[in-house]
């Protein structure tokens, strides 16, 4: 007897093929970009010892990532300076303490310049709203 191919099997037990499509956020890059940072932090356990554990480690984390972990794709800032709009008074912060490494050791500045200030996104979303024209009422759905 030999075994069934895998779409076989899953079209048997009524398991839908899928595949991304746009507009669909159940594979988007936010919460995959989450996932890989949880998935290798040195401290994530291989087996937490119960429910309660695991909802305490997640707890933890959760705080840390929005409101420690810097995030690149927004200009280093973590998810609440951005959120509670502090981000204008973090790049006072750093533009200060830049100035300071700057005169204080200008041959640690490979170019000799100062670094440029790094870019916040405009907007980031997962699925954009669809943007109407200008006298084009919405109508409901």
């Amino acid at each position: 007897m030999t075994s069934k191919p895998v779409a076989a099997l899953l079209a048997d037990l009524d398991v839908l093929k899928s595949h991304s499509r746009p507009k669909v956020s159940n594979d988007n890059p936010y919460s995959e970009s989450w996932f890989k940072t949880l998935k290798y932090l040195p401290v994530f356990p291989e087996r937490f010892g119960s429910l309660a554990d695991a909802r305490e480690f997640m707890d933890r984390f959760v705080k840390a990532y929005n409101g420690q972990h810097r995030h690149s794709g927004i200009g280093f800032h973590t998810p609440a300076d951005v959120h509670f709009g502090m981000t204008g008074h973090v790049e006072d912060q750093r533009l200060v303490a830049l100035q300071k490494a700057w005169d204080a050791h200008l041959e640690r500045f490979g170019q000799r310049r100062m670094p440029k200030k790094l870019q916040m996104p405009e907007a980031a979303w997962i699925n954009e709203p669809v943007k109407q024209e200008e006298g084009e009422e919405m109508q409901a759905a």
